[in-house]
């Protein structure tokens, strides 16, 4: 043996099966943060090539200064970074408890000569030594996932991505990929090594282990079963590994609700409208001059999908009852059938409201309108003479780019209640819908419909779906990761916790401990690294949550307002329960199955 160091290999092959979740977290850091930033990448060469086509020469300035690429960096950094934490906090927590299983080994190399640095020399390049196939193992899957992802947007989104390339090897991504390995190991690998060092080679020989005796204060027999206080001891009593579970544990729920907030943000900047349309027909002077029979010819054309019209009236004197008889004015927007189904359907309509009042010939509205604004489910106002009840109110104002009535109320009919009001039949905008493989000839048939009176505007290209779908996809492939990796750490750092004390849970058992106990006490032990960990996480999520909600959302949207999002945090909680459950399932186990003359053995 030249050195202390050759000893890594051995002691990697060794301790494989104790090292196989820290092996694990490693690849997951590589992996997310090469698939991060390979797909950033291929948006960025799909925006440059489409400036390229756009600007010519000119195109590097555009990209420089284009939004979206900017934004697309700044979200790859955000996600490195807490990437990034999450990994030194799991990994760390996997290598404290295999440093404290080999308490009497970093004793010997101390009474052979080993120093204090060089032990944590020792743990560091152990630590990077996985990296040798950690690295390549994330890199490789990264590279697949964003092959992958990319496939999936090129043939079955489409759109703005059916140019985009799939078999494309990104350096900067492997690059960042390398790097947050190394850099997360090298992190995580610090207080763990720190900690061995400051052990004396006395204390590491006898296999003793520190342990804070005033924790004691915190477990009372009386309260509980000896074998629950024990587990619950055993859990408080070391303080820095109670801090490493419980932050592990907390983070997995802290990075869960506060990406969630990011399916919100996407719902606000680029919402999804059903009766979103490809084409439109617009009155020329603004007037519903649009012949009604119209959007029964559009209907014949190949290729329509749904066609619907809107009539229009500005500025309607109306008295509202309540205030005070003073006359005021409010535009008024008929609705179809389809268009009045939609409002229900992109759940655009406040609790309470009663869509089914609207239809037909009726006396009831909708009504849009500000949060000052007298009117409320149940208002009446006169039109004309004529009583109209407010059968329910949007959330917001769907006109407007941010969704504020700029004090402006605006009543929404029916199509036969616009008319027996305002006597007027035509339609001021007519909207169609086409299906996905509409050839020249339908367009150019619905372009011959536009005359003098009548502008046609093609909507194809702004329409989002396709942009929209890659950001959901995005969003919750990474929360399905980060809940994949928080049941795999809780499940292993509970493990890697009795696999420290299996003497200890070895001495109980030769005592008279029987297996039902030594559960019970394992069980006890998770449930309170999982109990801490939810509130912490819980707390500080919601939180965060609510800070990134007003911050992104609510500063830029008057009337978004944050709410619990009960359902994510039942996922959440629910995997963090189910997983300490099974966490516990395989070391009872091994304790049940070890015989009594084991146990002894390795006193």
């Amino acid at each position: 043996m030249n050195s202390y160091f050759s000893l890594i290999p051995i002691s990697a092959k060794v301790h494989r099966r104790q090292n196989r979740m820290t092996h694990l977290c490693i690849i997951f850091a590589v992996f997310l943060v090469t698939a991060v930033f390979g797909m950033a990448e291929a948006g960025i060469r799909l925006e440059m090539d489409r400036l390229f086509a756009k600007h010519g020469s000119q195109a590097l300035s555009s990209l420089v200064r284009n939004e979206s690429v900017l934004l697309l960096f700044a979200a790859s950094l955000v996600l490195s970074g807490l990437i990034l934490l999450a990994g030194v906090l799991m990994i760390s927590s996997s290598l404290n408890s295999n440093v404290a299983q080999r308490t009497k080994f970093f004793g010997m190399m101390r009474c052979i000569g080993m120093s204090r640095q060089q032990i944590i020399r020792f743990i560091r390049l152990e630590a990077l030594y996985w990296c040798k196939t950690a690295i390549p193992a994330g890199v490789l899957s990264g590279i697949a996932a964003t092959w992958a992802l990319c496939a999936l947007l090129r043939f079955f989104v489409g759109g703005e991505f059916s140019d985009i390339a799939v078999f494309r090897i990104s350096p900067i991504s492997i690059a960042a990929g390398a790097v947050q390995g190394i850099v997360t190991v090298l992190i995580a690998a610090g207080a763990p090594a720190k900690q061995a060092a400051k052990v004396s080679p006395i204390t590491a020989v006898s296999g003793a282990q520190e342990t804070d005796t005033a924790s004691d204060r915190f477990v009372n027999p009386r309260f509980f079963k000896i074998e629950t206080a024990l587990g619950i001891r055993h859990a408080v009593s070391a303080k820095k590994n109670l801090l490493l579970m419980t932050g592990s544990f907390a983070l997995s729920i802290i990075l869960f609700l506060s990406f969630s907030v990011l399916t919100e943000f996407l719902n606000h900047v680029m919402p999804q409208f059903s009766n979103a349309a490809d084409f439109t027909l617009s009155s020329a002077d603004a007037s519903n001059s649009a012949d009604v029979s119209l959007p029964g010819q559009i209907r014949q054309i190949g290729g329509v999908k749904q066609v619907f019209g809107r009539r229009s009236c500005f500025d309607v004197s109306a008295k509202i009852e309540g205030d005070e008889g003073r006359i005021s004015t409010v535009d008024l927007i008929s609705y179809d059938d389809f268009d009045l189904e939609c409002l229900k359907k992109d759940g655009l309509l406040k609790k309470g409201s009663d869509l089914a009042k609207v239809y037909g010939n009726s006396s009831y509205v909708l009504a849009i309108c500000g949060p000052d604004s007298l009117l409320k489910t149940g208002s009446v106002l006169r039109i004309n003479g004529e009583p109209l009840t407010v059968a329910g109110i949007l959330k917001y104002n769907p006109f407007s780019d941010d969704g504020s009535t700029d004090g402006k109320v605006t009543l929404i009919t029916s199509g036969q209640t616009f008319v027996r009001l305002t006597q007027e039949t035509g339609y001021s905008l007519i909207l169609i819908q086409t299906a996905p493989n509409l050839t020249k000839e339908q367009a150019a048939a619905i372009h011959c419909l536009s005359d003098e009176s009548l502008i046609l505007t093609d909507r194809r290209q702004q329409r989002t779906t396709g942009l929209y779908l890659a950001f959901q996809l995005f969003i919750y492939g990474f929360l399905a990761i980060i809940a994949l990796v928080c049941v795999l750490n809780i499940m292993n750092s509970i493990s890697m916790s009795v696999s420290a004390r299996m003497k200890q849970y070895g001495a109980m058992r030769a005592i008279g401990m029987d297996a039902r106990q030594v559960t019970r006490m394992i069980f006890a032990e998770a449930f309170t690294y999982g109990l801490l960990g939810s509130i912490t996480g819980t707390t500080s999520g919601l939180f965060l949550s609510k800070l990134l909600y007003d911050s992104l959302i609510a500063s830029h949207y008057s009337y978004a307002s944050w709410s619990i999002s009960w359902h994510l945090l039942a996922i959440i909680l629910t995997l963090v329960t189910a997983a300490t459950f099974a966490a516990v399932y395989g070391p009872a186990r091994r304790i049940r199955n070890m015989a009594v003359t084991e146990n002894i053995k390795a006193l």
